[in-house]
This record gives C-alpha cells, sequence and structure tokens, in this order.
C-alpha cells in the first residue's frame, strides 16, 4: 500500500470511530432527557393528585361546617368590598 492510501484509511478509520461514538454520546443524552422528562411527569401527577385530594378534603370540611354553622352570602361580599376600601 501506498503510503497516501495509508493515511486516507487511517483517516477515514478514525472518522467513522468518531462518528459512532459522538452518534453514541447523542443517544445516550436523548435517552436520559427522555427519562427525566417522564420522572418529571410522574412528579407531576403526583402533586396533582395530592391538591385534589387537599381540595375535596376541604370541600368536604366545608360541607360539614355548613351544616353546623348558618353562613351567609353577603357577608364574604361585605367583608370584601372593606378591604378593599382599605386599601
Amino acid at each position: 500500500m501506498s503510503r497516501a492510501a495509508k493515511i486516507t484509511l487511517a483517516c477515514t478509520t478514525i472518522m467513522s470511530a468518531g462518528i459512532v461514538a459522538f452518534v453514541h454520546y447523542a443517544q445516550q443524552a436523548e435517552k436520559a432527557a427522555m427519562h427525566a422528562g417522564v420522572i418529571r411527569d410522574i412528579e407531576q401527577q403526583r402533586i396533582k393528585k395530592e391538591r385534589l385530594a387537599d381540595l375535596q378534603m376541604q370541600q368536604a370540611l366545608e360541607k360539614e361546617y355548613r351544616k353546623i354553622q348558618s353562613v351567609s352570602s353577603g357577608g364574604a361580599t361585605a367583608a370584601a368590598e372593606d378591604y378593599g376600601s382599605v386599601r
């Protein structure tokens, strides 16, 4: 083999190995990013379930308190208007 052919072979071999290594690294990075997205989605679903459970608990408490106490709808509006005038 001539010297030019050896250099060409070495360069193409090194270039091919570099491309394979880069593609492998890119696939691993993409896989990690996708996994992080799944973890984030699971966490968001967990938080949503917690908030829904809190809301349902608060609604049940409100319903129970409304049975015990008499609440007038005008009181909340008046309190809001008083708050607005204090500012």
